[in-house]
């Protein structure tokens, strides 16, 4: 067992982020707590939300929060670690749903600092890539920026996780090991 602290994995689309922080939970021995942001709209997805089922295996209880994240943390994240699986597809809903992105995601950091128990989240980072052609990808991309940069700041430990392999930006515990 490992202490945990609450942790942002940042990394590029299948960069092993989401197993990487898999491994961080189990490791830790603490119950584990699934929130997912994402929804089953189609086939693609629904086949996608069943592999991660498939990979997490047995252990885990999931709790779907495609939108409102800080009171399900509240009222979630007390008996267990929390992985919130991803913040890129919730800050997604938030736009499509017109929701204000930056206050929502202002309350998330917000509430991250005085969390009972830890928590890890897993972003993508999107700003390697190409410059998105159309205004709502633009816009999308800066607020994904913001929110990642708002979340890291608010967290003990970041890492960055690419070719499967963590890099880690901010470290102040010994979940690194």
């Amino acid at each position: 067992m490992t202490a945990l602290v609450t942790t942002l994995v940042l990394g590029g689309a299948r960069s092993g982020k989401s197993s990487f922080a898999e491994k961080l939970i189990t490791d830790s021995g603490l119950s584990k707590i699934y929130l997912a942001t994402a929804t089953a709209d189609d086939d693609e997805m629904r086949e996608r939300i069943e592999r991660h089922r498939a990979q997490r295996g047995e252990g885990w209880r999931t709790i779907e929060a495609p939108l409102d994240l800080v009171e399900t943390l509240a009222r979630e994240g007390r008996d267990g670690v929390v992985l919130v699986d991803c913040l890129t597809l919730w800050l997604s809903n938030l736009m499509h749903a017109g929701r204000d992105a930056a206050r929502e995601s202002q309350r998330l950091a917000t509430w991250l600092t005085v969390s009972p128990g830890p928590v890890v989240l897993v972003s993508n980072e999107v700003g390697l890539g190409l410059v998105p052609e159309t205004p709502l990808g633009r816009s999308f991309r800066d607020a994904q920026g913001r929110l990642n940069q708002i979340i890291a700041a608010a967290v003990p430990d970041v890492a960055f996780v690419a070719a499967g392999l963590p890099l880690w930006l901010k470290c102040s515990s010994s979940s690194t090991t």
